[in-house]
């Protein structure tokens, strides 16, 4: 499956039309996973449904539109959260939405099941996404949790543990700590228990040998 074009447009809608206006307004960009997708945390109360956002009373088509067209419609300002980041997407307010209905469907599945596996692992932490690398994660004694829709890394749905000290061993298979592609581990429950076998990892001095 090609994953990019969906991916980055997605990315694009939290980033220009969610994390940007909810910024200008509060000054906050952390977004939530919600019902369908996703949502702003704050004012303006925008959530991204499926292939449609909703703002206020409108609701507003996605795909086969550029940003701008969108935000138009639903009375809002597309634009990035300014000066807050540099390593976002570069998706600029005239770019067109493409999805592919069934990568549309699995990633916003992913951030679904990252949301509630880390909601079981850590109930007493709080997921947030992240409009900079567009990932749902939490981080906990030095160790960030989540899951990503993919990246240069990995190119499709993955779940993460990455310490803030480099761990060695087989369970650390990535640069940044281990990553698992979220098909391979299959629902919440199965990401869940990678995120506690990480934690258990990361507190046992034997992870910390020379692989």
């Amino acid at each position: 499956m090609d994953w990019e074009p969906t991916r980055r447009s997605l990315h694009g809608v939290a980033e220009l039309l969610l994390a940007g206006p909810q910024h200008r307004a509060t000054g906050r960009i952390d977004l939530a996973v919600a019902d369908g997708g996703f949502a702003t945390a704050a004012e303006p109360a925008v959530r991204v449904e499926g292939d449609e956002l909703l703002a206020g009373a409108a609701r507003v088509r996605l795909a086969g539109r550029t940003y701008a067209e969108v935000a138009a419609e639903a009375g809002l300002e597309a634009g990035e959260p300014a000066g807050v980041y540099s390593g976002g997407p570069g998706i600029r307010p005239d770019e067109t939405i493409v999805f592919a209905a069934n990568a549309l469907k699995l990633l916003l599945r992913a951030f679904a099941d990252g949301d509630r596996a880390l909601r079981e692992f850590a109930p007493d932490a709080t997921p947030i996404l992240w409009p900079e690398h567009f990932d749902v994660a939490i981080d906990l004694d030095e160790v960030n949790y989540g899951v990503s829709p993919g990246d240069g890394h990995l190119g499709e749905p993955y779940a993460y543990v990455g310490p803030f000290t480099p761990r060695h061993g087989e369970f650390w298979n990535a640069p940044f700590g281990a990553a698992r592609p979220v098909a391979e581990l299959g629902g919440a429950t199965a990401i869940a228990a990678f995120f506690a076998e990480g934690r258990a990892l990361t507190a046992d001095g034997r992870s910390n040998r020379p692989g």
